[in-house]
């Protein structure tokens, strides 16, 4: 069974940056395309950011494009979230997982989810 541990999450103000970072591990594999989602309150989970398993290729939702970017060690199973210009509408509790290859922005999950990090961007 994969496990997740994402970290980095806290609290933020606006137009300020955080860097969440994913530890991957579990079965033997080949280190996927992998995304982070997020998941608000009262809303559902959404896939944000994702990159290719050669880690050459990214993709992102509009609401972060130019202000978030993702990236991916293949040595040490890790994905990263570098957030910058935050705004009040990105709190949210992030998670990272497994993304279908051909579509970075379709969810293709383990089955499993970490415990997820919460970012709190106020004022």
């Amino acid at each position: 069974q994969v496990q997740l541990v994402e970290s980095g999450g806290g609290l933020v103000q606006p137009g300020g940056s955080l860097r969440l970072s994913c530890a991957v591990s579990g079965s033997t594999f080949s280190f996927p395309a992998m995304g982070w989602y997020r998941q608000a309150p009262g809303k559902q989970r959404e896939l944000i950011a994702g990159i290719s398993a050669s880690g050459r290729t990214t993709d992102y939702a509009d609401s972060v494009k130019g202000r978030f970017t993702i990236s991916k060690d293949n040595a040490k199973n890790t994905v990263d979230l570098q957030m910058n210009s935050l705004k009040v509408e990105d709190t949210a509790v992030y998670y990272c997982n497994r993304v279908r290859g051909a579509s970075l922005l379709v969810p293709n999950d383990f089955g499993s989810w970490g415990q997820g990090t919460q970012v709190t961007v106020s004022s």
